[in-house]
């Protein structure tokens, strides 16, 4: 089950992001991300509400959908989400080192240019806890402690019909 999900995981360059305003309103966007040690990062300009937002409120949520054209059921997509805790990061220490030269290394040439805007921080989303569904009568709890280990929902028993 855990390299499904890592599996899964692996076909993204992106994923999606929920965070919430000043007046507690969802915004939901999408940023290009990186994952090392169990944690997700991604690299924002100040520009972005985004950036904004997770500056005001740490509590976000980050979610991961299988592209239509490639799912079998259109109501049964497989489908990651985890409930995060965000930090802001420091620049031009060794943390940013490590992390943009990774970043780069998966998102290619246009990071050698956005990583000279100052504008720019790395934002890192704590996995709280999440779940994963992976098909009609696939629904599975994630818990922070193994953000990849799929954990059967005891209080579920399925879809019923009447």
């Amino acid at each position: 089950m855990e390299r499904s999900i890592k599996e899964f995981l692996s076909s993204f360059k992106s994923l999606v992001i929920s965070s919430l305003d000043e007046h507690n309103i969802p915004f939901t966007s999408y940023a290009p991300f990186l994952l090392e040690d169990s944690k997700f990062y991604v690299y924002l300009s100040s520009m972005a509400k985004h950036s904004y937002n997770l500056t005001l409120n740490e509590n976000s949520s980050i979610f991961f959908i299988e592209d239509e054209s490639k799912s079998d059921n259109i109501f049964a997509r497989k489908r990651v989400v985890y409930q995060c805790k965000t930090k802001k990061l420091q620049r031009d220490n060794e943390e940013f080192i490590k992390l943009i030269s990774l970043f780069e290394e998966k998102h290619g040439e246009i990071v050698s240019m956005l990583k000279e805007m100052k504008d720019f921080s790395f934002f890192e989303f704590e996995v709280i806890s999440g779940e994963a569904i992976l098909g009609f009568g696939k629904a599975y709890n994630i818990e922070k402690e193994e953000i990849f280990t799929l954990i059967n929902r005891k209080e579920q028993t399925g879809h019923k019909k009447e």
